[in-house]
């Protein structure tokens, strides 16, 4: 498909920046992408699976909607198509630092607070759920 190289461009810009893209299942020629100012859903989605069959992205499709990885080759391959130096990478490859950072591991005095959730339990709060079964209520007195 014949993609404008403005729009070709913002495509790959976005997705080099951000490392991931979104698109909905939706073809129709007077759709805009959302993320991507004033190019064409129809765009997006042809410029990522000619990404994708060149390796440089990994696709995932769930619920009418496409998911796009960039992969190490893909963001060599963004580099050399946008000019780019080599100490820009994409947001998802770059740390964060300082306190909004992940926690350590089991870090002393601190408890994980994720449920362990379904049928095999994992334990998740099941002290508490059954720390009312040990301490009977105080009988009522009789009048």
């Amino acid at each position: 498909m014949l993609i404008p190289k403005k729009d070709r461009v913002a495509i790959y810009e976005r997705l080099f920046s951000d490392g991931v893209m979104v698109a909905k299942k939706d073809v129709r020629p007077n759709v805009t992408h959302p993320q991507v100012s004033s190019v064409r859903n129809l765009h997006v989605i042809k410029a990522l699976t000619s990404l994708k069959s060149r390796g440089f992205v990994r696709e995932q499709f769930a619920w009418r909607h496409y998911y796009w990885f960039l992969t190490n080759e893909g963001i060599e391959h963004l580099r050399k198509e946008l000019h780019l130096p080599t100490e820009c990478v994409p947001t998802t490859l770059s740390r964060r630092g300082g306190p909004g950072g992940p926690r350590a591991a089991g870090a002393p005095g601190e408890e994980d607070q994720r449920g362990g959730g379904g049928r095999s339990g994992g334990g998740g709060g099941q002290a508490e759920r059954f720390a009312y079964r040990k301490t009977a209520p105080a009988a009522a007195p009789a009048q």
